[in-house]
């Protein structure tokens, strides 16, 4: 009997008719995220689902799985622990923050708490360079993190808080965030209003204002091309 509700089940027809018919396999990303909303990881049993439903074999899903670090093989926290220890962000303290995370709650990379709460990982590299040392919870970001800053929100997690990022929303569980990267809203109240963009993140756009410079317009409806259509050009 299959893990997966047929919720589940649901969401994953209404991702695959996102595609056209002869590239289905495109929602293979969304459907791992699907998955592991539901398990909190991608389990043996989400690669089996989502060869399924895609028509593909588990060792075709399997190689995507774990090629992204984004997808977790093994259970893992309600909360996502990720430190960057990329250059900028290591000269800037990040390790520190990292080693003080990792004595204080007794785990090391990719590992998970005895309560079940945090997974702690290095991170290469969280693209925020100008807000380091960074580090997210949930994909989520908190900017310019101290270690005694990074302690406080941990131990609000413990504590059953959600304290709130630098920028963005209040924070969800894991599994949350996965419904949302599957592509589908976060209905939480709050959850869109909640927090906003940080200066830094806005100057690109102020100064493209400022010195008049905008990109053609878009169009949504325009019709993907077929191949045999574009075999025709």
């Amino acid at each position: 009997m299959s893990v997966f509700t047929e919720e589940t089940r649901a969401r994953a027809r209404e991702i695959i008719a996102r595609y056209p018919a002869d590239r289905s396999r495109s929602a293979l990303l969304p459907l791992l995220h699907l998955v592991q909303s539901e398990e909190g990881y991608v389990s043996p049993a989400g690669v089996e689902f989502c060869a399924e439903v895609l028509g593909l074999n588990k060792a075709q899903v399997g190689a995507v799985a774990t090629f992204y670090t984004m997808y977790k093989r093994k259970p893992t926290g309600d909360y996502l622990v990720s430190v960057c220890t990329n250059t900028m962000c290591n000269v800037l303290g990040g390790q520190e923050v990292y080693d003080t995370l990792a004595e204080h709650l007794g785990v090391g990379h990719d590992e998970t708490t005895g309560d079940g709460k945090i997974t702690l990982e290095h991170a290469e590299c969280l693209a925020a360079c100008d807000y380091g040392p960074v580090m997210t919870v949930n994909y989520d970001f908190f900017d310019n993190v101290d270690p005694q800053g990074a302690l406080g929100v941990v131990e609000e997690l413990r504590a059953g808080g959600r304290p709130m990022p630098t920028r963005g929303a209040r924070l969800c569980t894991l599994k949350e965030m996965a419904v949302q990267l599957a592509g589908f809203a976060d209905e939480r109240e709050g959850a869109v209003a909640d927090g906003g963009p940080g200066e830094p993140t806005l100057r690109g756009v102020r100064l493209a204002e400022q010195h008049g410079i905008s990109v053609p317009g878009f169009d949504p409806n325009t019709p993907i091309r077929s191949k045999e259509a574009e075999a025709q050009k």
